[in-house]
C-alpha cells in the first residue's frame, strides 16, 4: 500500500483534482478526510479559501489539519496567508497580535469558539481559543462540522469540556503485551524509545487531539517497578515531546512496593519518612525530564497487587503521601477504587463502597478516586457504581472499559456509546431527582474543581488500530463524550460513521442503526435480565456459567448467577447482601422491590422464582430464552444490514466487517445455546415454544478450551 503521507505530498504539491485512490484499510481512522462531492465539497472550499493564522506548535498543527483535511475533501489545498480575505480561516488565540474577533472568556484553556462573521469588512469564520490548544481542538471541530454537513455561513458555536482530566489509561505492559488487548501488541516500542520515535505515535497524539482527550497513561495498573527507572522515564519524556504541541500530558502507572525493589528500603509503609522522601525524590526526577507530566495511578490493595493496607493504612494514607511527593509540580493522583480481595464473603459488589465511603473527604486536594462505571467489572451491563453520589467531599473520577473484556473482544460490533450514555444519565438521587453520575464526575454536583474521567484503552499495531473498523467508534464516543456528556450516543454514532465510511444519510442511518442496537443485542445473548460475569474464567471468552470448582467463591460464574431448581439471581436487597443499601435511600427502597426494579437490572438486585411474571406477562424463564433468541436475531439483522451496504463501502473493510459478523453471529449463537443447556439442566423446564433446542449437550460446551485466548496474562 502507498503510505498516506507519501500520497499527501503528490496532492498537496500537484494540487490535483481527485486525490489518489488508496487502499481503506483503516489506519486512518475518523480522520479520513476522504473527498466530497457536490454542495457539500464546494462549501467546504468557499470558506476555507486561505488559513490566517500566527506561529506556534500547536498552531502549525492546526493549520496543517485544516489544510489536511481541506484538501483531501476538496482537492484544493488553501493557501496560508497573513492577510484576511474573504473565505479565510482566523486562527487567533491570547497570543494573537491582532485585536481578538471573537471572546474568548470562559473557554478555559481546552475550549474554543468558532463564528461566521465580518472581519475589516471580509465575512470569514474565527476559530478562537484562550490557548493555541483551544484553537486547535477547534480546527477539529470545524473539519468535524465540515465533514459532517453542518452549514459553514452561520457557525456560532462554543464548547468548553465539562471535565478536566479527559485520559485513556493503557494496560500496556514493558514486554510489549497489553493485558485486555484485543488490537495486537503495544503501539509503545518501549525497547527503541527513546531513540526512535515512529509516525504512529503522532498519529496517535492527532486522533487523540481530535476528540479533546488531553492525558495517556502509559503504562499498565498492574505495574512493573521498572517503569520509575531513569531509562523508562527518558522513554516516557519523548512521548511527551511528541504529545505536548497537542495538548496531552503522559502520566504513568506505579507499582506500590517501588522503593523496595528499585532501591532496597525495608518497607512501603506510607508513614514511613523514607518511604515518603523516596517518592518525593523520584516525584522530582521525573518533573525534572516532563516538566508537564500529569502524575501517577495506583492500583493498590486488589487482585494481589501490594498497597498501604499491608501496614494496616488506609487508601487515603498512601494517596496522600503521593499527592504530597507530586503537588509542587502541579501533579495529581488518581486512586483506583477497584479493590477486589479475598474478604469479600458475602458480595464482591459491596467491597470498593465499604472500603471507600468511610474515607470520604480524607483525599488531599490533588487527588481524585477512580472509580469503575458498576461494581463489579465492565460488564455488558451494570447498574452505575454506589459509590458515586456517595461520596461528597471527594472528587470521583469515572473508570469505562473501551476495550471490550467481556463485549465480544474484537470481532463484536458492541458500541459502547450506550453503555457510556446510559450510566451518565444514571440518576443517583444523592441530592434529590437530577443527582445524575455525569453531574458526580463534572463536578457539578458537590462543586468539585477536580474532575475526571478515563477509558481503558484498545488501541494496539493492528493497522487498524482497536482489531476492527467498529472497535473505533468506542475510542471515538469516549473522547467525544468526555468532553460533553450530555453528547447522545446516537449522535456521536452519526458523526463517526459520516467521517469513518460517508455522510451520505443512505449510509450514515442504516450503520447508526446497526449501532445503537449492538450492544443490547450482546447484552440479550450473553447477559440478559441483570445477569453478569458469567464469561469463561481468565479469559473471558465465551460463556461458562457452570464454573463453580476455583478456590475462592467470586471466581466463579455460579457465584453471580445462584441458580437453582427454584430460581436465578443474585439476592442484594436487605433481605440477602443488602448491596441495595449502599445506594441513596430513595433508590435503594425501589431496588429492594423486584416490580420497581428496571426489568433489565432484576436478576443483578433479586433471586427470583423461575415463574415470576416479568411486565410482558410471560414468565422469567421464558423471558431468559427470549432474549437469548432475540439477541441471536439481532446479529443475524445486522449482518443482512450490512450486506446491503456492499456498494457504498470499499471492499476491504466491507470485507473485514462481514467476516466478523459472521463469526459474531456463531458467538451469540454458541452463547445462547450454552446458556440455556447450562439454566435448562439446572430449572428442569421446557423451552418455550418455538425455541429451538441446543445445537448440542451440555458436556459438549463444557468441553471446550481456550488456552491461548489473547489479551490475558499467562
Amino acid at each position: 500500500m502507498v503510505p498516506r503521507l507519501f500520497c499527501w505530498m503528490i496532492a498537496s504539491t500537484m494540487l490535483v483534482a481527485t486525490p489518489p485512490v488508496m487502499a481503506e484499510d483503516g489506519y486512518d481512522l475518523w480522520l479520513r478526510d476522504a473527498r466530497i462531492e457536490g454542495a457539500a465539497g464546494q462549501q467546504i472550499a468557499a470558506h476555507a479559501r486561505t488559513i490566517v493564522s500566527l506561529n506556534s506548535p500547536s498552531l502549525a498543527i492546526a493549520r496543517q489539519e485544516l489544510q489536511r483535511g481541506i484538501g483531501g475533501t476538496t482537492g484544493a489545498l488553501p493557501a496560508l496567508s497573513d492577510m484576511i480575505q474573504q473565505g479565510s480561516l482566523l486562527l487567533q488565540s491570547a497570543t494573537s497580535t491582532r485585536a481578538m474577533a471573537v471572546s474568548t472568556e470562559g473557554l478555559g484553556p481546552d475550549g474554543y469558539a468558532i463564528r461566521s462573521m465580518n472581519v475589516e469588512g471580509k465575512p470569514v469564520t474565527v476559530i478562537a481559543g484562550a490557548t493555541d490548544i483551544g484553537v486547535l481542538h477547534g480546527a477539529y471541530a470545524w473539519l468535524r462540522l465540515a465533514e459532517t454537513g453542518a452549514a459553514l455561513d452561520r457557525l456560532d458555536v462554543r464548547s468548553t469540556p465539562r471535565i478536566g482530566l479527559r485520559l485513556l489509561n493503557h494496560w500496556d505492559n514493558l514486554d510489549g503485551t497489553v493485558e485486555r488487548g484485543y488490537a495486537g501488541q503495544s503501539i509503545w516500542d518501549w525497547w527503541r524509545l527513546p531513540d526512535y520515535k515512529g509516525p504512529r505515535y503522532t498519529d496517535y497524539a492527532r486522533a487523540n487531539a481530535s476528540l479533546g482527550i488531553n492525558g495517556t497513561v502509559l503504562n499498565n495498573v498492574n505495574a512493573k517497578a521498572d517503569s520509575l527507572t531513569a531509562a523508562y522515564i527518558a522513554k516516557a519524556a519523548a512521548l511527551a515531546d511528541l504529545f505536548r504541541p497537542y495538548g496531552i500530558k503522559v502520566y504513568l502507572s506505579v507499582k506500590w512496593t517501588a522503593p523496595m525493589e528499585l532501591d532496597g528500603l525495608k518497607s512501603a509503609d506510607p508513614l514511613d519518612p523514607a518511604v515518603a522522601a523516596w517518592w518525593k525524590t523520584k516525584a522530582d526526577e521525573i518533573y525534572k525530564a516532563i516538566p508537564d507530566f500529569g502524575g501517577f495511578l495506583v492500583k493498590a490493595n486488589s487482585e494481589g497487587q501490594p498497597g498501604p493496607q499491608d501496614y494496616k493504612r488506609t487508601h487515603a494514607d498512601g494517596a496522600n503521601m503521593l499527592a504530597a511527593a507530586v503537588k509542587p509540580h502541579g501533579g495529581i493522583v488518581m486512586w483506583r477504587a477497584f479493590v477486589y480481595a479475598h474478604d469479600n464473603p458475602d458480595d464482591r459488589a459491596k467491597q470498593a463502597y465499604s472500603d471507600f465511603k468511610p474515607l470520604d473527604g480524607q483525599f488531599a486536594d490533588n487527588v481524585i478516586v477512580q472509580v469503575k462505571n458498576g461494581a463489579i467489572d465492565f460488564q455488558p451491563r451494570e447498574p452505575f457504581h454506589p459509590l458515586f453520589g456517595a461520596m461528597p467531599k471527594t472528587p470521583l473520577m469515572m473508570e469505562y472499559q473501551i476495550t471490550k473484556e467481556y463485549l465480544g473482544q474484537s470481532t463484536h460490533l458492541t458500541y459502547l456509546g450506550p453503555l457510556f450514555e446510559e450510566v451518565l444519565k444514571s440518576d443517583t438521587l444523592a441530592r434529590g431527582k437530577g443527582s445524575t453520575v455525569a453531574k458526580v464526575i463534572d463536578g457539578s454536583l458537590e462543586g468539585h474543581r477536580l474532575t475526571g474521567i478515563a477509558g481503558v484503552a484498545n488501541i494496539g499495531v493492528d493497522r487498524d488500530w482497536s482489531g476492527s473498523i467498529f472497535n473505533q467508534a468506542d475510542w471515538y464516543a469516549f473522547g467525544r463524550m468526555a468532553w460533553d456528556p450530555d453528547l447522545t450516543a446516537e449522535a456521536v454514532a452519526r458523526e463517526w460513521a459520516a467521517q469513518t465510511f460517508s455522510p451520505d444519510p443512505k449510509v450514515v442511518a442504516p450503520i447508526v442503526a446497526m449501532m445503537m442496537g449492538s450492544r443490547e443485542a450482546a447484552v440479550d445473548y450473553m447477559t440478559p435480565l441483570g445477569l453478569a460475569h458469567i464469561m469463561g474464567t481468565g479469559h473471558h471468552y465465551g460463556p461458562a456459567p457452570w464454573v463453580s470448582e476455583l478456590a475462592r467463591p467470586e471466581w466463579n460464574p455460579v457465584y453471580y448467577h445462584k441458580a437453582d431448581r427454584q430460581g436465578i439471581g443474585f439476592d442484594r436487597t436487605k433481605t440477602g447482601s443488602n448491596a441495595t443499601g449502599q445506594y441513596a435511600p430513595a433508590l435503594a427502597k425501589l431496588l429492594d422491590n423486584p416490580k420497581t426494579t428496571p426489568e433489565r437490572d432484576l436478576l443483578w438486585f433479586h433471586h427470583l422464582p423461575w415463574d415470576y411474571r416479568l411486565a410482558s406477562g410471560e414468565t422469567l424463564w421464558d423471558g431468559l430464552i427470549h432474549h437469548y433468541d432475540r439477541g441471536v436475531e439481532a446479529v443475524a439483522a445486522m449482518q443482512r444490514d450490512w450486506a446491503a451496504l456492499k456498494p457504498q463501502v470499499d471492499a476491504e473493510r466491507f470485507a473485514q466487517v462481514e467476516a466478523f459478523l459472521a463469526i459474531q453471529h456463531r458467538e451469540a449463537l454458541w452463547w445462547r445455546d450454552a446458556c440455556i443447556a447450562y439454566f435448562q439442566s439446572v430449572s428442569g423446564r421446557p423451552l418455550p415454544a418455538g425455541s429451538a433446542a441446543p445445537a448440542h449437550p451440555l458436556d459438549w460446551y463444557k468441553a471446550q478450551s481456550f488456552p491461548y485466548a489473547p489479551g490475558h496474562p499467562k
